[in-house]
Formats: structure tokens, sequence, C-alpha cells
């Protein structure tokens, strides 16, 4: 999904544009029971608890692409068509890739993680078309999320049905209300915590005087949650989910594994690690300032190009190496880098620019000075050698501001407050 579709669902989720149907959810306390379980019309709920659910489902749908939000594609053998067997290049949403027929069940289908996989999905897709009025397979589907969740405490587990009619769509980009021919029919799920409010003092009114606060369980905003299927193309897309989780770097792999039978991509966080080392190991005695510099404007580039993408810009192991190319890495150490790819980050594994590479300004780091400069003006920072001492050297245009106050240079310059904004 892109940042326009996802944006396009997100206004769905507001008291002007909802058609959620049900909202179903359970409550599950820190040793794995089910302490509650509740299911009803949504529009039925009281005004005020409406606009709070609101805000939960709405930031299972916030974040950034590539980091809190990831497309997950499911494998093509653990796709379920209905009939016990796995889909085989059929179309997304299309009759014979619907959950018609019978319930799959893990025992029907062998054992192992290929079976759970295939269950997984077909449980997805029974789900969603029974508009979450089959309350055992809710109870089904709660089970499954709390025998595989990682979560310490109390947690409670959302699930909402909603039925999109998707409008037309003209060639300036401006929808057509009366012209639509696509239904978009989904679950999005939430996980949420909930913990005990904060003790403090608390007014009460019919004594007049302040007391200890009763304290209560609160539900928080979630940490995971997920929308099946994705809305690819403005349509629905059986074969892949979004899926949502509040820290980039705590992505639950084993959930996700058992629960979708998806696989994870690396996290933002391993991403950014995986791209240093093999810059480190490519380039070796030649990694320099001058040389990362450069390295760094050519993706400075790169990212200016694609500003208006819908998408994260997606980099394979070829695309890496033209950069690299591009930024004046020498041919003697481009021959290494099919090697170091394959070894530091895999063959196939793609990487996004946004996670590896920060555009936005230059870092240079000492073990007691950091250096931030503006990516136009990274021209300012040389190494040279001084006395026989290694020095970083900055051009100090105009003079230099410390603490706020403006000081003299050698040269007897101060320097503009619009000027300070090149170095930090």
């Amino acid at each position: 999904m892109t940042k326009q579709e996802i944006s396009e669902i997100k206004k769905l989720l507001t008291p002007k544009n909802c058609s959620i149907t049900r909202i179903c959810g359970c409550y599950v306390d820190g040793e794995k029971n089910k302490k509650a379980l509740f299911g009803q019309a949504f529009l039925a709920l009281p005004e005020e608890e409406m606009f709070k659910y609101f805000e939960i489902l709405r930031k299972a749908l916030s974040g950034t692409l590539g980091k809190n939000l990831l497309n997950l594609e499911f494998p093509l053998s653990a796709e379920w068509t209905g009939d016990g067997a796995a889909a085989d290049g059929l179309a997304a949403d299309s009759p014979e890739a619907t959950a018609e027929g019978p319930a799959p069940e893990g025992t029907g289908l062998g054992n192992g993680s290929a079976a759970d996989a295939l269950n997984a999905h077909g449980l997805l897709l029974r789900l969603r078309d029974s508009k979450l009025k089959d309350d055992a397979l809710l109870e089904e589907y709660f089970d499954r999320i709390i025998e595989n969740y990682e979560f310490v405490g109390n947690y409670l587990i959302l699930l909402v049905h909603d039925v999109y009619d998707v409008p037309g769509r003209a060639s300036d980009g401006m929808d057509m209300e009366d012209a639509s021919d696509e239904i978009y029919e989904y679950i999005l799920a939430c996980i949420c915590p909930v913990e005990l409010s904060k003790p403090g003092l608390s007014y009460n009114p019919e004594e007049n005087a302040f007391q200890n606060r009763v304290r209560d369980w609160v539900v928080s905003l979630p940490d995971t949650g997920f929308l099946f299927p994705s809305f690819n193309d403005r349509s629905a897309d059986i074969h892949s989910l979004l899926y949502y989780s509040k820290n980039p770097e705590e992505l639950q792999e084993g959930f996700v594994d058992r629960l979708f039978g998806c696989p994870l991509p690396l996290s933002a966080g391993d991403q950014k690690e995986t791209f240093q080392t093999l810059i480190e190991d490519t380039l070796g005695e030649d990694c320099s300032i001058e040389m990362v510099r450069d390295i760094h404007e050519r993706f400075t580039e790169l990212a200016q190009e694609n500003k208006e993408a819908p998408e994260p810009v997606v980099l394979d192991k070829t695309q890496v190496k033209t950069i690299l190319a591009d930024s004046g890495v020498a041919n003697e150490k481009l021959s290494e880098f099919d090697r170091h790819y394959d070894e530091t980050a895999g063959e196939s594994t793609s990487l996004l620019m946004n996670n590896i590479m920060e555009t936005r300004s230059f870092e240079v780091k000492t073990p007691d000075i950091v250096i931030k400069v503006k990516p136009d003006r990274t021209n300012l920072i040389e190494t040279r050698q001084i006395d026989g001492r290694e020095c970083l050297v900055i051009a100090l245009d105009g003079g230099i501001v410390v603490n706020g106050i403006t000081v003299r240079t050698a040269g007897g310059q101060g320097i503009g407050p619009d000027e300070t904004d090149d170095i930090s």
C-alpha cells in the first residue's frame, strides 16, 4: 500500500465517513486468560466511546512506511483457496480465491509451519467474510493471537469489520462519488496494552476534599495492528496485508510468522546497521569522510528525485552497487561488493533508502564531538594533516556562534543569526 492508499482508508475512521459495521474485542490478563469478550454494531456505540475507538484504530494506520507500517506478502504456498489447497496464481479477491468451502483445519493439512500458515490465511478470509458475526470463529482467532503474542501485562484485542464503497477517480485525482464500481471489505485489528492509571490526588465534590484517586484500567494506543486484505491500487488484495508496529525495532517476528505465515523484512535499525557494515567492508581502507560524503550526496540526489513518490524507494543489490559506482567507489572495491552484500544482507534482500541513509543532514561523530551539517554544505568539512595530527577542519564562513553568543574568530568576523543553520 502507498501513503495515499493508507490515508484513504484512514479517512474512513472518522464520524463523517464511518462505515464500520461491527466491532469485537477480547480482554486478556497477564496470565493469558480471557477476562471479557464483546461484540456489537459499531454505530450503536455511544458517541464518546466511538471517538475513542476511532483514535485507537487510526493509530494502527499511522507511522512511516517501511518502519512502523510494513506491507507483508503471503507466500503462495500459504494462500488458502477454500478447497484444502494453496492458491496458485489466482487473482486478488477472485471467486476461486475466497474462503468458501470447508474450514481449514491444521490437523487435516499436515503438521508444521506450512500448515499453520495456510490455516492463518484461510482464517483471515473467513473472519472477513463472516463480518465478525461468527462467535466460534472469533474465539478461535483470539486464541491464536493469545497463544503467540509476546507481551507482559494485560491487553485488549480489537477487531472491526468495514465495507467501503470505493469511489471512482477522475484523471485529475478527484473522487467521483456516483461512479463507484468497487467494494473493499476488510478487517482491521489492534492489540492495545491495558494499564493501571497513574496514582495521584483527585477532587471529590461530594466531600469537597482532595483524596487519593481510585486507579482503574485504561486502554492505551495499540502496540500492534494489521489491515487485511491490503488496499492495493485502490482494490482488495488478499495476497497481502498491512502490518503496524509501534516500535519499529520490535516487530515480533515469531508472532507474525505464526499468525500470518508472512516473512518479515529487516527492521529499519537492522537495515541501517547492515548498510553501514556493507560500506565499511566494501571500502576498507578507502572508507574516508570524503568518500562517505560523496555517497551521501548521491543518496541526497536520489531522495530529491523521488520526493513525490507515493512509496518508499526500495533498493536491491544492483541498485546499491550502482549508487556506489556513481559516488566514485573504485572498480577494484566494487568487484568484492556482491560477496559482501550476500554475506551481510543476503542476496535477495532489498533495503529502503529512508532506512539506510539520513539525507536531511550529514553527521560526523567522534567520541567527544558530534557535528551535523546541512546536506548541501558538506563541503564545509574536510580532513587534513596539521602538525602531524589528523584533524577535522570546518570552514568558518562568516564566523561562529557559541551557546548563542556571537564570538570573534582570528579574522575578526562574527556570524549572523541566519547563518547558524548550516552546522550544528
